[in-house]
């Protein structure tokens, strides 16, 4: 069974923004900027990544 991933990428700074908006980019796991992650396509990811859309670079992998 193959799970579908998502590439995410940091594209703005998480200086100055609100705490459980830093903390959806950690909980994805990205620690600086440009930085590209791949992800599992769930619906808790997708909740994170829904929540701080606009910090975010998203591809279908």
């Amino acid at each position: 069974m193959t799970d579908k991933k998502i590439k995410v990428t940091l594209v703005r700074s998480k200086n100055g923004r609100l705490a459980s908006h830093r903390a959806c980019v950690a909980g994805l796991g990205i620690r600086k900027m440009h930085q590209s992650v791949e992800v599992i396509d769930t619906p808790e990811n997708r909740g994170m990544i829904n929540k701080v859309n606009y910090m975010l670079k998203v591809e279908e992998v």
